[in-house]
């Protein structure tokens, strides 16, 4: 299924791209921004913009901050992986303690998923 944006929600897009947190930021130029798949950060999927996506593994890859744990952040992302999964998408979702404490096995586990994604 072809994947919809909703260009409104472009200029936030943007602002985001700009203005990755630190944990974003550490993800992106010490392992995605180079990995040999492409791979976007802040994409629009839908009315929902996404952290990082590679299409061509079908894959969203999200970093979790405190909010995303609270019982109305817990509803938002169900809602949000309900649509992403609808274009058969998956949601790889990462903890900002997670890119802390352990990067080596968050950047392992999400070449392993890409190229598994790929094959299959």
């Amino acid at each position: 299924m072809q994947v919809k944006k909703n260009y409104q929600a472009l200029p936030k897009a943007k602002e985001l791209r700009h203005n990755m947190t630190p944990h974003e930021r550490k993800l992106w130029y010490l392992f995605l921004r180079k990995y040999p798949v492409k791979i976007y950060k802040q994409r629009i999927i839908d009315s929902f913009i996404v952290d990082f996506y590679c299409a061509s593994a079908k894959l969203v890859i999200e970093l979790d901050g405190s909010q995303h744990y609270t019982e109305q952040g817990q509803a938002y992302d169900k809602e949000r992986s309900d649509c992403l999964a609808h274009y058969g998408l998956e949601v790889l979702r990462f903890s900002n303690s997670e890119i802390d404490n352990q990067f080596e096995a968050v950047c392992e586990k999400i070449h392993r998923i890409i190229q598994s994604r790929l094959e299959g």
